[in-house]
């Protein structure tokens, strides 16, 4: 099949018919997760494609295109202009995140839309065959969910007439297209479109929509106390306010990650709700003095700017956990005062009876996020340890020991030892509290991470039963927490069920929409495609977690994996000096030997491909 030689014309327009190659934009979508949605009910998910067929058809011919085919979840469709397919595919995606508002998360219908410009064979029954449709099929696949992914042509039709942004993704091989495939993001810009396309599009919203549940965000408290070395605790105070919050089932709550970025800032609330897609925000102040705290809180609901309520809670330092709980049960009265008291005393958990080993967690905390350098992880290491030695049964501060001792070993520096002593740390946290959903979602993240193997064979760890029974607990307790959907979407990952990964990692990417440490959660996402089956998705998640964080090291292995699985040897192999420069001591025996995965079969699919790739035996 002959490409378009040059930059595609906008003039260019297709007469729907007759029989012949022609040049013509087309538009391919499926429905995210429908055989899950099926799965759990048939009735409303057939009323649900139904409804988005309707929407989809009344956006396409609006704009000058024709349906082609709506056989099963999925649509196609050409247009005369890729400005209409564009067009088309912003107002549809736009009109179906509105349908979803009201809708719970787990019921949401969600599709991907990939729109190119190429050659398509035209028959009389008016069906379009060529690689122009295959293409845009290839498009459809690596766009995010809810998303839109265009090709280079498209790119260059209608840059500069959509109010929207492109996001480079470059070059992809894609299955049965013999030239390398240049894809964009299209995400919705604030930006005014330029007269030719005001028309044809519609504003499409900054943020999410809001979800059913009861919303809010915690934006991070001032630090009054006069010495920025307490900004630690004040942060500290936060987190457990969101867990607190995200405990009781009523609420939908924004991840300390996303509503951090705020940290410092003069914000609009207004903005923040939308940015967030929350109802309401809680913003305060800290003021610590001696054994005297003091901490203010105020309640504004983010569409109106109103305040909801303002309080101020004082106490002595050993009543830190009691002004805790009294906010929480201030924000219930204020938001929903028919909340069932028990889902408040379900949020009081007393983490520890020592202050120091609170204080000294606190601290720990930084070293443990995503990208934290060795020097970091080991000095979170040293502070647990030490407030361990003040309360032996912390349970939350044993599971975030198991948890740095995965990124010791994940990192390419830890070794048996720290492989036995997460193991402990882990068995010791669920011993200790097996109603924590912290505890539950980060020591079952343990288990399932941390073990051995020798000539294939597991001799330590992988405790994959106990993980999965733990993150399952998680989830039923407090299934609004990040730490707990990524937990639960890394565990299902591991145990090979990608399709259930990307669901909980996708949750956990709503939850922290903003996050500044996403190239975690979109590593993740990367890998639960590479489990799937879907390696040109997979490669362009994992390029996307590399441009977040350049110095990624698992990012790095995922693209290198996804390049061999598209049977790219050439870019893999220059990929893994990259790879071997960020983690010396990745080695294809140690990925063999530590590898997580339980598929014995993709494992050494893997090591097959590192070991052609370049990475030392």
């Amino acid at each position: 099949m002959g490409r378009a030689e040059g930059p595609p014309r906008e003039t260019s327009t297709v007469e729907y018919t007759g029989h012949g190659q022609r040049l013509a934009a087309i538009l391919a979508a499926d429905a995210a997760g429908y055989s899950r949605l099926m799965a759990a009910n048939e009735s409303a998910t057939v009323a649900a494609l139904d409804a988005a067929r309707a929407l989809f058809r009344s956006h396409i011919e609006s704009r000058g295109g024709r349906v082609v085919d709506m056989a099963g979840d999925s649509v196609l469709a050409v247009f005369q202009t890729a400005l209409g397919a564009v067009s088309a595919a912003l107002a549809i995606q736009q009109d179906l995140a509105a349908s979803r508002a009201a809708v719970p998360a787990d019921r949401q219908m969600c599709f991907r839309i990939g729109v190119h410009l190429g050659d398509v064979i035209e028959k009389d029954d008016g069906t379009v065959y060529g690689d122009g449709v295959n293409i845009a099929a290839r498009l459809q696949a690596m766009a995010e969910v809810g998303g839109i992914t265009v090709s280079d042509a498209v790119h260059g039709a209608v840059r500069g007439k959509v109010s929207a942004r492109f996001v480079d993704r470059g070059e992809q091989t894609v299955k049965n297209i013999a030239h390398p495939v240049r894809s964009f993001a299209l995400q919705p810009a604030g930006d005014a479109a330029t007269p030719a396309a005001a028309a044809a599009i519609s504003p499409v919203p900054a943020g999410p929509s809001l979800p059913a549940e009861l919303s809010i965000a915690v934006l991070p408290f001032t630090n009054l106390s006069g010495d920025p070395q307490q900004d630690y605790f004040a942060d500290g105070m936060v987190e457990d306010i969101i867990t607190a919050l995200a405990r009781m089932r009523v609420f939908f709550v924004i991840a300390r990650n996303s509503s951090f970025v705020y940290k410092g800032q003069a914000v609009d609330i207004k903005q923040v709700g939308r940015a967030l897609g929350v109802r309401y925000v809680l913003e305060g102040s800290v003021r610590r003095s001696g054994n005297r705290l003091r901490i203010t809180g105020q309640l504004i609901e983010a569409e109106s700017g109103g305040h909801v309520w303002a309080e101020r809670f004082e106490g002595e330092m050993e009543d830190v956990f009691d002004l805790q709980d009294r906010i929480g049960e201030s924000i219930v009265s204020a938001m929903e005062p028919s909340m069932r008291r028990a889902d408040v005393e379900r949020a009081r958990a007393k983490p520890t009876s020592s202050l120091q080993a609170y204080d000294l967690l606190l601290r720990a905390l930084p070293g443990l996020m995503p990208g934290a350098d060795r020097a970091g992880n080991d000095e979170a290491l040293a502070l647990i340890r030490r407030a361990l030695e003040r309360d032996p049964h912390y349970a939350n501060a044993m599971a975030l020991g198991a948890l740095a001792c995965v990124g010791r070993v994940a990192g390419g520096h830890g070794s048996a030892d720290d492989i036995k002593a997460g193991l402990r740390y882990a068995e010791q946290s669920l011993a200790a509290c097996y109603d924590d959903p912290l505890v539950l979602s980060n020591a079952g993240l343990a288990l399932a991470s941390l073990g051995y193997r020798a000539l294939g064979v597991r001799v330590l760890g992988f405790r994959y039963d106990e993980a999965q029974r733990a993150v399952e607990r998680a989830l039923k307790l407090a299934p609004g927490l990040l730490a707990v959907q990524y937990a639960a979407g890394m565990v299902r990952l591991i145990l090979g069920d990608g399709e259930a990964a990307l669901d909980h990692l996708g949750r956990a990417m709503r939850i922290s929409p903003l996050d500044p440490a996403a190239s975690a959660l979109i590593a993740g996402i990367s890998a639960a495609h590479l489990v799937s089956g879907r390696y040109e998705a997979a490669l362009a998640d994992a390029r996307r977690a590399i441009q977040d964080s350049p110095n990624f090291g698992f990012a790095h292995l995922l693209q290198v994996a996804a390049l061999g699985r598209l049977g790219r040897s050439d870019e893999a192999r220059a990929a893994t000096r990259r790879l071997v420069e960020l983690a010396p001591g990745f080695t294809v025996s140690r990925y063999l030997s530590l590898s997580p995965v339980k598929d014995a079969e993709y494992r050494k699919a893997t090591a097959r491909i590192y070991r052609a790739a370049g990475v030392p035996k």
